[in-house]
């Protein structure tokens, strides 16, 4: 999936143009769902567009500070007073600007067709959920995969998207608004992690590497398999290449990130079992590249997204039992309850 950029969203919104009005059947389960508690609340709209369910809300008893990043959108919407309650807009790229600008708590928590154009859509959601009131909720409403031409999946969700968005909440009310699916969200359970692996490898000398790479801001790149679970860049060593020497070319051929094998660092080997078989894992850190993360081998990885480490504990779905191995090499201690593990640092 391509997400725009901000010039192209000022572009889009500058031109007059707009998306699918909210309608009578989102009006009622608003209503319905997460109305607002007495004597008023706060909510917080993540790409409010030209504001319409920003206005909605506050007419309904809510606070609202609604979001978007698109400088031509918000002027737009601020032409437009709701009819009653109060409207504060904030320009704000939700996914590299820091939050800091917005309240500490929210009940309510909203992205109207919004939530598919997010790249690090869990590291997002989880910086979000920590401004969430004890008892608030959050609501998505999505276009889904299925009822969209192949050309449009970029602004919708499929199925194992919207499993994996629904995880780890106590509550989750999912409904049909007009083709849209409407997604409510309500306490939110923060598990340990479980890993996992991926079955029973073809016969090969399970040797591999697995690369830890982090951005400016320390985030580390993970990605979403076919497998359903997340795992870093890697792969198996071709004949006669180094443990370093593979790090660098998978990382490029996974995610388009590029380089040098002098900036890549071998330091550990990691020795475990699968299907009765010795596995033994290379944890390589990247200390430079360059590029942009981008999906290479579609047949394997979903996504790519940077993800804080303080995070890695508590995710929703599996990880890669190497892959785990490996991260806790670079950040010791950090994942509780690992598979055991034969460890070898490299000086």
């Amino acid at each position: 999936m391509e997400y725009v950029t901000q010039d192209s969203w000022d572009a889009h919104y500058g031109e007059g143009r707009s998306f699918r009005p909210l309608d009578d059947t989102e009006h009622a389960l608003l209503r319905e769902l997460v109305p607002a508690p007495p004597g008023g609340g706060h909510a917080l709209d993540v790409g409010c567009g030209l504001g319409e369910l920003a206005r909605h809300l506050a007419a309904t008893g809510y606070t609202v500070d609604a979001v978007d990043y698109a400088a031509s959108a918000l002027s737009t919407a601020a032409q437009t007073p709701p009819a009653s309650g109060t409207v504060r807009y904030v320009q704000c790229d939700i996914e590299r600007d820091s939050l800091d600008g917005l309240n500490s708590s929210y009940d309510l928590i909203t992205l109207r067709l919004s939530y598919a154009f997010i790249g690090d859509r869990t590291r997002v959601l989880r910086r979000l959920l920590e401004r969430l009131s004890p008892g608030g909720a959050v609501v998505v409403i999505t276009p889904v995969a299925a009822a969209v031409p192949d050309d449009r999946r970029g602004i919708a969700l499929d199925e194992e998207e919207i499993t994996l968005l629904s995880a780890g909440w106590q509550t989750v009310e999912r409904r049909d608004a007009g083709g849209l699916a409407f997604l409510m969200l309500r306490d939110p359970v923060w598990e340990p992690v479980a890993y996992n692996g991926k079955g029973r490898p073809s016969p090969h000398a399970l040797t591999g590497a697995g690369v830890v790479v982090t951005n400016e801001a320390g985030h580390v790149l993970v990605g979403r398999s076919l497998r359903g679970m997340w795992e870093l860049p890697g792969g198996k060593n071709d004949g006669g290449e180094s443990f370093v020497e593979a790090a660098v070319r998978e990382l490029e051929e996974e995610t388009g990130l590029r380089a040098e094998a002098a900036d890549a660092r071998l330091l550990a080997i990691l020795m475990d079992a699968v299907h009765g078989m010795p596995r033994v894992t290379a944890a390589v850190r990247v200390v430079d590249f360059c590029g942009e993360p981008a999906v290479r081998e579609p047949d394997l990885i979903r996504r790519w997204e940077w993800h804080d480490v303080a995070d890695l504990p508590t995710l929703a779905a599996e990880l890669f039992t190497p892959s785990a191995h490996v991260l806790d090499v670079v950040w010791p201690g950090l994942l509780p309850g690992l598979p055991p593990v034969h460890r070898y640092p490299v000086s």
